[in-house]
């Protein structure tokens, strides 16, 4: 296998480069002077090559990955793979008010013109069944839950997985059957983009237990927020924060830090300072499966 690791530095970039089988392709890839992308692939192209970007900040890094897949396929590759760990352009799913842009299909449609297949980890299904709806390629989503519950076992004790609003079940309810302990969701409604309102009935008959709420996006951190106040106004314990994608938009993480919160932990899909729990086996797994 042939990896273009587009992410040096990204931990799971880096354990994919260095495991036993695979081979890293050469290459430039640097600004001109006016901002524009300079790329060369140096070596001969190979028939399939696996390309793998770090697309957090998507806005600032999607067009060099696409021009890069582009250039592979000029140059006669036949077969590219993407590996993601972090899928961007999730949240926009329906068309909330007249006008609006359904972005999560226009990017889709970006990718699936450029690669022949993807993965990634835990991308925010949310009104999507599968990525299938969106990707016109073999799209595969590689769930993070087993690796959070052996973290939770090895860490905790006496745990009870919290979901911050009903869009979490899904992590909550897998999380909870694979670490063998109980499960508790609320229900959100939310404000506006850092305003939200959380219902936490039946959370004290937890008050003996290590609360760990779990997302699958730890984005402006105001569910968790809340949450982690209903759990101390609950009487319960402060919560461990565990997220798959740590994207902390704006001040987020200063906020989580002075939040009723023991502490935050995530998954390394996107480079953060909280990152704990390992994901590149499960990507690396599944190249080697094909």
């Amino acid at each position: 296998m042939l990896l273009y690791n587009l992410a040096p530095g990204h931990p799971v970039a880096e354990r994919l480069a260095a495991a036993p089988g695979m081979d890293v392709g050469n290459y430039q890839l640097r600004q001109f002077p006016d901002g524009e992308t300079y790329i060369r692939i140096e070596g001969e192209a190979p028939n399939k090559a696996i390309v793998c970007a770090d697309l957090s900040s998507p806005d600032q890094k999607i067009l060099p990955v696409l021009l890069f897949a582009a250039t592979l396929r000029d140059l006669g590759v036949e077969h590219i793979t993407l590996v993601a760990p972090y899928l961007p352009y999730m949240r926009q799913d329906i068309r909330f008010h007249p006008g609006e842009g359904i972005t999560s299909r226009y990017f889709a449609r970006m990718i699936s013109a450029h690669f022949d297949r993807l993965l990634t980890v835990d991308p925010h299904l949310h009104r999507y069944h599968s990525l299938d709806e969106l990707y016109s390629i073999p799209a595969r989503s590689l769930a993070a839950a087993p690796a959070i519950a052996d973290w939770i076992r090895t860490h905790l004790d006496k745990p009870v997985i919290v979901g911050p609003d009903s869009e979490s079940d899904q992590w909550v309810s897998h999380v909870a059957e694979l670490a063998g302990c109980d499960r508790l969701v609320f229900s959100k409604t939310r404000l506006g983009d850092k305003d939200v309102i959380i219902d936490a009935r039946n959370a004290e008959k937890y008050r003996e237990y290590s609360p760990v709420m779990v997302d699958d996006i730890i984005s402006t951190g105001r569910t968790m927020i809340e949450a982690a106040a209903e759990l101390a106004a609950a009487g319960l314990h402060q919560p461990v924060c565990i997220g798959v994608h740590a994207v902390f938009a704006d001040d987020a993480y200063h906020a989580i830090q002075a939040a009723p919160i023991a502490r935050t932990v995530s998954c390394n899909t996107v480079i953060h300072a909280t990152n704990g729990i390992d994901v590149g086996g499960l990507l690396l797994q599944a190249l080697q499966e094909r």
